[in-house]
């Protein structure tokens, strides 16, 4: 019987909604085919936004969206993508597959996805190959509510009124394809860029975000921060998770994989809490008396592509490993949300470690969107200590522990523990006990399972998919029985 504790008694905080946020790059078939066909599709939309990819996004509980990119973003010049389609700029989509990109799908296409969403945009700027005043120009063109000479152009491409967008990138991986700069150089650009990134309504201010490291670069976050700390509202951080034996340009397969790969991925994700709490700590020892955060706005699976498609299009199937992968990155996440206070997966459709997948008119849900749906409820939640006793498991070579968990408490004094049970042939019996926070009359129970290589596919779209779960209430807590390779949510009233 493993043992678990909730402490409603304790707490690191609220939950920050944007820590279950998503990215949406041109790449690939995400923005095209994926989130966007275009009025005149055959395929239900409004506006040109897929409408069963809105719905599914919106019953997940999306509550931000990062746009464009990504490497995109640092080739991406914004005035491309306004105006009428018919003369946008036709690109060379350098980065992704050498693909012509046509700028059908701008800053109005975005940010009315986002209105359908009803998500907050998140938009990165161009530092690599633009300037301070293009960047500064797009803030002006989304924000400004007066007259000026960006505000009079947004009209005049059918926009009156400012979208107010409050989250704004400063660069995507200026450390690689966003420029291959040193730390010193960024730090000093970044304070530059900021300088120019204004405020334009004094009741919504816009939150600067620095581009960070890679995964253990702590160097950069260092320098960074000593440079332009005080000039931004929190830097970001990417980790990808990979097969620990694998080479960059060897991910191994998303399906079909073996046993130790199954392991060594989970062992290289929970490498995520690491990162999490040394970038935190230099950040925390150069803020000074405000407040930086950490953003985690690129994280997920990174594997090869299926065989027949587009290498660089970085379209992978969807395990329940990857759900694993999902629920023990999201119980870090909510576990630290002192600290980290946006997190986006790659990508929303198609694109890596993707919650929806698309072929023509269809649509499927993988079991990454399905853990995103099942922990919801931790969103703006109160976070609330946990442990669960745990035996190491996976062999030596790639230890992991066999249970991860998170809990949380909402308003309305609902709690709710997230778990993963990471054995592939091991069920849990698990008894929790649930203290200060308050008395419970009824608990429910839904858990995400299958063989650790299933997935959903055009065919069969509801192969994996929660299911109810018993759970038995306690004097002081709950039991409840864990099959192997699950994900599994627990609700108290």
């Amino acid at each position: 019987m493993a043992k678990a504790i909730v402490n409603g008694s304790r707490s690191k905080g609220t939950i920050n909604r944007n820590i279950y946020g998503h990215f949406a790059e041109h790449l690939g078939r995400c923005i095209y085919n994926g989130i966007y066909v275009g009025e005149d599709s055959a395929i239900p939309n409004v506006n040109g936004m897929r409408t069963d990819v809105v719905e599914a996004l919106k019953k997940m509980g999306i509550p931000l969206l990062r746009w464009p990119g990504g490497c995109f973003a640092d080739t991406y010049h914004w005035r491309d993508g306004i105006g009428p389609r018919e003369s946008r700029k036709r690109i060379v989509n350098t980065n992704w597959g050498g693909v012509t990109e046509d700028n059908s799908f701008g800053t109005h296409e975005f940010l009315e996805l986002c209105a359908q969403l009803g998500c907050e945009p998140y938009i990165s700027g161009n530092v690599g190959s633009g300037t301070v005043q293009e960047f500064s120009d797009w803030v002006e063109y989304c924000n400004m509510g007066g007259q000026s000479p960006m505000s009079q152009e947004r009209r005049q491409n059918g926009r009156e009124e400012p979208w107010n967008v409050k989250y704004w990138g400063i660069g995507n991986e200026a450390w690689g394809c966003g420029g291959n700069m040193r730390p010193e150089f960024y730090g000093d650009l970044c304070r530059q860029y900021s300088t120019y990134l204004r405020n334009y309504d004094s009741g919504r201010p816009i939150y600067k975000i620095a581009s960070g490291a890679s995964e253990g670069d702590y160097n950069w976050t260092k320098v960074v921060m000593e440079r332009a700390g005080r000039f931004i509202d929190a830097v970001s951080m990417h980790y990808y998770t990979r097969p620990r034996t694998k080479r960059w340009e060897d991910k191994g397969p998303a399906t079909g994989f073996t046993r130790e790969e199954y392991y060594s991925t989970l062992h290289n994700t929970l490498f995520m809490e690491e990162l999490v709490e040394n970038h935190s700590r230099i950040i925390k020892e150069y803020q000074g008396d405000r407040k930086v955060g950490l953003c985690v706005d690129e994280w997920g699976t990174w594997f090869d592509v299926e065989p027949g498609t587009n290498p660089g299009f970085l379209y992978q199937q969807n395990t329940m490993r990857d759900a694993l992968v999902a629920a023990i990155n999201l119980n870090i996440f909510n576990s630290h949300c002192d600290t980290v206070v946006m997190a986006n997966i790659a990508q929303a459709v198609n694109v890596l470690q993707a919650v929806l997948l698309t072929e023509g008119d269809k649509l499927v849900l993988t079991p990454t969107y399905h853990v995103f749906e099942m922990y919801k409820g931790h969103q703006g939640s109160r976070q609330l200590e946990s442990y669960v006793e745990t035996s190491l498991i996976g062999g030596s070579e790639c230890p992991v522990p066999d249970l991860h968990i998170s809990a949380s408490q909402g308003e309305d004094g609902a709690v709710l523990v997230t778990i993963a049970n990471l054995s592939d042939t091991e069920s849990a019996d698990l008894d929790c006990a649930v203290t200060g926070a308050g008395r419970f009359s009824e608990i429910s129970g839904r858990t995400l399972t299958g063989e650790t290589g299933a997935y959903n596919d055009f065919d069969a779209t509801d192969r994996v998919k929660p299911a109810p779960l018993a759970a038995e209430l306690t004097g002081g807590g709950f039991k409840a029985k864990l099959p192997a390779c699950s994900v599994t949510a627990f609700t108290l009233r």
